[in-house]
């Protein structure tokens, strides 16, 4: 395993981030029912993954129904008396209780949230504590300086953005160093072969400033795990195979994809690895990428993707990869790119 820092912080973390959406049997309000796992099984997946060398967990306030995965998590950070040897990452902001006030980026809210995710995790720090989206309706230095105040409190100790605007993600930036508040370390965001906007603007400014790009859905939602064929049902038993998922799946059913797909086939075959861990050693590969978090609901499943932590892609095999991606990057990009040689 692979230890990288945390974005321009002293902390190291692995290359590898196991994230815990799919941790707990979540119910039917749950946008991963059907897709989840026990307790003892999300128990398994944590013991193996910290085996094998993963210090970096990521979850949320809302992943599964009043904060499952942050409770199973937690009884298994208490069982396991290995807290003090990993980094854990939450996440706030979206709606996790009722009420006006039971969503968004408030000082009030922030620290009702914070308190939550403590007692659910069973710790009394959080080591990354990140805003999981913008919030438009309350002003940055707000949040901020709530969140400066967690980590002088020492509730926190590093902070990070996920789901910003680039626009928002400078101004941040730009309040914490005029206001002298505790800045953003890291970036959350999507990031996969089938999705590079963050390639625009938000992978650019984070080397400039740098934050520590976490790429969440690097799999896209499992697509690019080898699992899925062109003109061939979802096999059986897997996320895609039933009424649910196959609507997502459709999405994916286009030339790129598919085409992205058979170089993935190609590299691994090269390399003798899998689909799956190409796809997440690219990303590891990629211009400021700290850590990639990917999820795993069985044993199975997590020995593929911990592949990808010993495998380097050759400069021609990421090219091969880079080429089978590339997607439009629109005006002012392919204008400006034209003038300086493809950058901007």
């Amino acid at each position: 395993m692979q230890y990288r820092t945390l974005g321009r912080s002293g902390v190291k973390v692995s290359s590898l981030c196991l994230g815990g959406m799919t941790f707990g049997e979540a119910d039917a309000s749950s946008m991963m029912h059907g897709a989840s796992s026990s307790r003892e099984e999300a128990h398994a997946v944590l013991d193996y993954a910290v085996a094998a060398g993963i210090n970096f967990i990521d979850v949320a306030d809302i992943y599964g129904q009043d904060g499952l995965a942050e409770r199973v998590l937690g009884e298994w950070l208490t069982a396991s008396k290995k807290r003090d040897e990993l980094v854990i990452a939450t996440k706030f902001r979206f709606r996790a209780q009722p009420g006006p006030n039971g969503a968004g980026a408030s000082r009030y809210r922030i620290v009702r949230c914070i308190e939550d995710s403590l007692r659910r995790l069973q710790t009394d720090r959080i080591d990354l504590y990140q805003i999981h989206a913008q919030d438009l309706e309350v002003p940055e230095d707000e949040t901020l300086r709530a969140l400066d105040d967690l980590v002088r409190a020492g509730k926190v100790l590093y902070i990070g953005a996920s789901n910003y605007a680039a626009y928002r993600l400078v101004e941040s930036l730009f309040t914490s160093e005029q206001q002298r508040l505790e800045r953003f370390v890291t970036f959350q965001a999507q990031y996969s072969l089938t999705v590079r906007d963050l390639e625009r603007e938000h992978v650019p400014l984070c080397v400039r400033h740098g934050l520590g790009i976490l790429p969440w859905s690097p799999l896209a939602g499992g697509f690019l795990s080898g699992k899925y064929r062109k003109d061939q049902a979802p096999p059986e038993g897997s996320r895609y195979d039933t009424e649910r998922w196959k609507k997502s799946l459709a999405k994916f059913d286009n030339p790129r994809n598919w085409q992205i797909l058979a170089a993935l086939d190609q590299v691994a075959a090269a390399v003798g690895s899998t689909v799956a861990a190409v796809a997440l050693a690219w990303l590891t590969q990629k211009p400021a990428v700290t850590s990639v978090i990917f999820g795993a609901r069985t044993v199975a499943q997590l020995q593929d993707n911990l592949k990808a932590a010993e495998l380097t892609l050759s400069a021609e095999q990421m090219a091969q990869l880079d080429a089978a991606s590339a997607f439009d990057v629109g005006y002012p990009y392919e204008f400006l790119g034209r003038l300086t040689g493809g950058k901007w």
